[in-house]
């Protein structure tokens, strides 16, 4: 693992600087939509991201059990993002994975630079900041630790943090009920799609291959939170994305033109429908534009796991049962590999024409 040359944002932000280095300031026309997200965050007024309730999304009723997918279905159309509550993961399993996630965010910078990643190598999995590797040279408000959670076989453990000792244990029990969460939503989601059940999963790589990402996001204390962000913009390119997080709002969703605060929801786990599904349905599922925003008072600290099918072994287009000559394929054959490659170039070509 190799040393970054970068100093990592935590170093940036516990120095004492007043002001913020000009790679992390945005740009003019972003640096009005970004407000302080406590204030943000108590708005009352305005739509707000709906929350799921997945007690009875098994329910042996059928009418129970209907109603519960009918609001998974309109949320997933409607947003693309949710709070999922009741969703079946104990409180307490969450608790301990957000403790050994904080613990080892909270080691030295020089223990956790023994974790580093070479994204140089393409080497992207352990501990990290983003690199400036857009065309407008921005960095984020933000390091994170990134890992393979699951399939079990697929891990490379040797380089799991050590520290906290416990650290392996809970975050494979949580992998483990993620992947069963994960079935059970992307079951009712082909049903919605008038789809078999098993539909949707096998067409994302199924029990062999969906892959289970951690991405654990740092964000510090920023002493100008009103010019920057911890991430910037952006869909997620993956099926699903389960996040947890410390209770400190960040979340922001582009909703009908405007930048919405996600609340914090206890016990939740927020659930964004990926660009995997959106063009499986042949975007009758939104894959909502989003990002995150900073602060001074607090650390915030967010859990994402990243649902992805294999990166070439499985053609993404619009299935059938969603295409008509009303509803024409809105996204052409990529396999996975390819719609990340899209998604570089876009931008790449977004940036140089700002």
């Amino acid at each position: 693992m190799v040393t970054s040359v970068l100093p990592r944002v935590e170093s940036l932000a516990s120095s004492g600087i007043q002001s913020i280095p000009k790679e992390y300031i945005r740009p003019q026309e972003e640096l009005t939509s970004i407000g302080n997200v406590f204030e943000e965050e108590k708005k009352e007024e305005g739509p707000q991201v709906p929350t799921i309730d997945l007690t009875e999304i098994e329910s042996e009723d059928k009418e129970v059990r209907e109603r519960c997918r009918q609001e998974l279905k309109k949320a997933a159309m409607e947003w693309g993002v949710m709070h999922l509550v009741n969703h079946g993961i104990s409180e307490e399993l969450m608790d301990r994975v957000r403790k050994v996630g904080q613990k080892f965010f909270e080691l030295p910078v020089e223990e956790k630079e023994k974790y580093a990643n070479d994204q140089s190598s393409g080497n992207v999995q352990g501990y990290g900041s983003k690199l400036a590797n857009n065309a407008s040279g921005q960095l984020e408000w933000e390091d994170y630790f990134f890992h393979l959670i699951f399939p079990e076989d697929k891990r490379d453990l040797s380089i799991w943090p050590k520290i906290p000792s416990e650290y392996t244990e809970v975050t494979s029990e949580y992998a483990r009920q993620l992947r069963g969460l994960a079935s059970k939503i992307l079951s009712a989601l082909s049903i919605c799609l008038g789809l078999e059940e098993g539909r949707l999963e096998k067409e994302v790589g199924g029990v062999e291959e969906l892959l289970l990402q951690l991405k654990i996001n740092y964000y510090p204390k920023c002493p100008q939170p009103e010019l920057a962000l911890g991430v910037e913009a952006h869909t997620d390119i993956s099926a699903l994305t389960f996040i947890l997080h410390n209770m400190v709002p960040g979340l922001q969703l582009f909703y009908q033109g405007k930048w919405v605060t996600a609340k914090c929801v206890p016990n939740s786990i927020i659930m964004h429908i990926g660009d995997t599904i959106e063009i499986l349905s042949n975007g009758k599922f939104k894959s909502i534009l989003h990002r995150g925003l900073v602060n001074k008072e607090k650390v915030r600290i967010s859990w994402a796991v990243f649902c992805e099918p294999p990166k070439d072994k499985i053609i993404l287009k619009p299935l059938p049962e969603t295409v008509s000559e009303t509803e024409p394929p809105l996204f052409p054959p990529r396999t996975f590999a390819q719609h990340i490659e899209h998604k570089l170039f876009r931008k790449t070509q977004d940036n140089l024409s700002n």
